[in-house]
């Protein structure tokens, strides 16, 4: 417990209601840390919620990509020392196919909110001095796939500002870091969702596979990395980008 003690320090992590969203906030919460949870997914977030250790949690459901709720989440917020982007959506698009709603629909939620959100915060004096902000990116700036090129560029972009970022916010003691995890076990490996989400049928998921020699990642890996990034043992640590799971090209 004593090492990433996140005791005392309050995190607020989007998408928390599934994926590596929900296991940063359990693993946030066994950490001693103190959880704003938000998704849009009512029944979800509140199971989330439901099995989290420790007390004085706060859920806010929140429709990101709408500017209104966005800002009323921001002025429902207490002080925070952390914050952790995990909302996104996967939209496979070949190039010849991509129409401007595409563009609309992947950077908006990948890429603008949690700069507008980030900025809000900022604007509102919402995050404390010498806190920890962590962005979820993808393994797949770097190596790219078949009809990824939106997604990928979005999350190439948010790398490029985590980075300006941590710049611009260490006079404050403020850190910025990103992760690029590879394959996860996910819902989203499996299912496609009403939002576009990639579905990896069974062959897909046996070439993906064959490229990750150390296996595929748990939700649970990504989550004790950003709780590392959130605590003081990484007060040193800023600017940084950091692939998770080895592949082979």
């Amino acid at each position: 417990m004593d090492f990433c003690n996140l005791s005392g320090k309050t995190i607020l992590v989007t998408g928390a209601s599934s994926g590596i969203g929900a296991a940063t906030a359990d693993r946030i919460a066994r950490q001693g840390g103190k959880l704003v949870l938000t998704a849009r997914d009512t029944d979800r977030l509140n199971d989330v919620f439901s099995k989290l250790s420790g007390n004085d949690h706060q859920q806010i459901i929140c429709e990101l990509t709408e500017e209104a709720e966005l800002n009323q989440l921001v002025n429902e917020l207490p002080k925070i020392d952390g914050l952790v982007h995990c909302a996104g959506i996967v939209g496979p698009t070949p190039a010849k196919f991509i129409r401007q709603e595409d563009i609309d629909r992947l950077t908006r939620i990948n890429f603008e909110v949690p700069v507008l959100l980030t900025a809000r915060c900022l604007l509102m004096k919402k995050i404390e001095d010498r806190a920890s902000l962590v962005f979820l990116s993808t393994i797949a700036t770097d190596y790219p796939y078949f009809g990824g090129a939106l997604y990928n560029s979005a999350k190439a972009a948010l790398e490029s500002y985590a980075k300006t970022l941590a710049l611009e916010l260490v006079n404050r003691g403020i850190r910025s870091n990103s992760i690029a995890p590879g394959l996860v076990d996910t819902p989203m490996i499996n299912q496609t969702s009403s939002d576009g989400q990639m579905e990896l049928v069974d062959e897909s998921l046996e070439r993906y596979m064959k490229k990750y020699p150390m296996g595929v990642g748990e939700a649970s890996d990504v989550a004790a990395t950003i709780v590392f990034l959130l605590s003081n043992e990484a007060k040193w640590i800023s600017g940084t980008h950091i692939k998770m799971g080895a592949v082979l090209k």
